[in-house]
């Protein structure tokens, strides 16, 4: 193995190996998405245990290999821990992470995507998050920064406080992309871009929208 490494990211995915190990996907500051082995992270009380779980941002100790990276030590800085304990606001999040999964690449330049989930991951666990804002942008900027927004569909009329909104998230930073608010008419209408443009260029069925999905028909109830 090469010389050992600190990387700071955020937890997308997680998947089971072997009896007590897993392999981490996670979305670094440093080297875009990477994977690594955490060995007996399933193991009853080991101290890696609750660190290597969806969510989890921190700085991760890893060692490269011929194939993949083995890491060896997490410092936990934040588990947004409010996440856990909605399963609302959870499903929310888990979308967040499959979007940035599906829109990030390994080892490419991914600074700006991990700024925009971890300001998202930030909004939602503040005191009685907006979700449809944050949902509608965070999809719109995350289209943004991978260079596939569409912008505001030729067929939909939008009003000017929307427009400003789409200009606004086309040319901020992402660590920014929330600084703003909008009525609820304009709201509306934010949320109809997002989703038009997502069906447009996003062939992908996410699993987590099944789960919101179903949240929302209980809450028509």
């Amino acid at each position: 193995m090469r010389d050992a490494a600190q990387v700071t990211g955020i937890v997308l995915k997680t998947m089971p190996v072997g009896e007590y190990d897993k392999v981490l996907t996670v979305l670094t500051k440093e080297r875009g998405k990477i994977s690594g082995f955490v060995r007996g992270a399933r193991k009853q009380n080991n101290r890696l245990m609750a660190a290597s779980d969806l969510f989890v941002f921190g700085r991760f100790m890893l060692y490269e290999g011929r194939s993949s990276y083995t890491i060896a030590d997490i410092e936990v800085l934040d588990y947004f821990a409010s996440l856990h304990r909605d399963p609302q606001l959870a499903c929310l999040g888990m979308y967040f992470l499959e979007l940035a999964d599906y829109y990030t690449r390994e080892n490419n330049d991914e600074y700006e995507f991990m700024v925009l989930l971890f300001r998202a991951l930030q909004q939602l666990t503040a005191k009685d998050p907006d979700t449809a804002f944050i949902r509608a942008v965070y999809e719109c900027k995350a289209m943004i920064v991978s260079g596939e927004f569409p912008g505001v569909p030729n067929v939909m009329r939008v009003s000017d406080a929307t427009m400003a909104a789409v200009q606004f998230l086309q040319g901020c930073q992402a660590k920014d992309a929330f600084k703003f608010r909008l009525e609820k008419e304009a709201l509306s209408e934010l949320i109809d871009v997002a989703c038009a443009d997502l069906k447009k260029i996003v062939h992908h069925q996410f699993k987590s929208l099944a789960f919101l999905d179903d949240f929302a028909v209980e809450n028509q109830k």
